[in-house]
């Protein structure tokens, strides 16, 4: 396998694995899909769930195999972790009005989706109060139709005479995927950095975070007020200080959060 296949995939276990930064490939028919009936083929395939307003989505696919009385829901286990809806959807039938619907195991709604088209995008609504988009991997999105995943996507200006001085930063911090969660503790070190600016980093103890083992942070570098963190393969994720913690830059795809702790 390529170097550059490599770091691409470990590019996207440290956003969360079975998550997305936004763009989407487009996947193949599912299996089936050439026998089923008119009301299900729009629907079948792959798509982008998104919670509304916040940068966290998941890869779906709507297949065409029979799960019970609905059809087969398919996507990656992590997924449950960015999106924890998704825990309880194990199918998907289409509503009354003929889009799709996410359901659990009796049957029960889930996710339904009351607005849009497979072009377009579908808006709807979980069970857990939220709004959610559907947008298909095999359409363009409309403009504006996903403004907080473009947002999540900039890069936040920095201002270098306001952010935290080189010196402060060598020390013990918290990993987190939500405020105040600790996933895992990482040390940057003081010594001296290489020739490139990389000083060593690492775990203190074990991590359970997959996403964050998997990235095995080796170093940290600083530099117009952001902090890189550097893998051991080489790739790199910044992070920018604010509200008195480091925040992953750009947003996109699973948080990450890390705050510095008191010796």
């Amino acid at each position: 396998m390529e170097k550059g296949l490599i770091r691409r995939l470990l590019t996207v276990l440290i956003l969360g694995a079975g998550c997305w930064p936004a763009a989407a490939q487009t996947a193949s028919p599912p299996r089936g899909g050439d026998k089923a009936s008119e009301a299900l083929r729009p629907w079948l395939g792959a798509w982008d769930l998104e919670m509304a307003d916040a940068p966290r989505g998941c890869s779906v696919t709507l297949g065409a195999e029979p799960a019970g009385d609905a059809r087969q829901l398919r996507f990656p286990a992590t997924c449950r972790r960015a999106l924890p809806i998704l825990d309880k959807a194990v199918a998907w039938a289409p509503a009354a009005g003929g889009r799709p619907r996410l359901l659990d195991a009796g049957g029960k709604e889930v996710i339904g989706f009351r607005s849009g088209s497979r072009e377009t995008g579908l808006e709807g609504s979980g069970a857990d109060g939220k709004a959610y988009r559907l947008v298909s991997k095999d359409h363009p999105r409309a403009p504006g139709s996903s403004q907080a995943a473009t947002a999540a996507q900039r890069r936040t200006v920095v201002d270098p005479a306001t952010a935290p001085a080189p010196a402060s930063l060598p020390g013990r911090y918290a990993l987190m995927r939500q405020p105040e969660r600790e996933a895992c503790r990482l040390v940057l070190s003081s010594s001296s950095a290489s020739q490139n600016g990389t000083a060593p980093a690492g775990f203190e103890g074990s991590c359970d975070d997959a996403g964050l083992t998997i990235f095995d942070p080796a170093g940290w570098r600083y530099d117009g007020g952001r902090l890189t963190l550097v893998a051991r393969r080489g790739h790199t994720v910044d992070l920018v200080f604010e509200k008195g913690q480091w925040r992953k830059d750009p947003t996109a795809g699973a948080p990450l959060l890390m705050r510095k702790l008191t010796p």
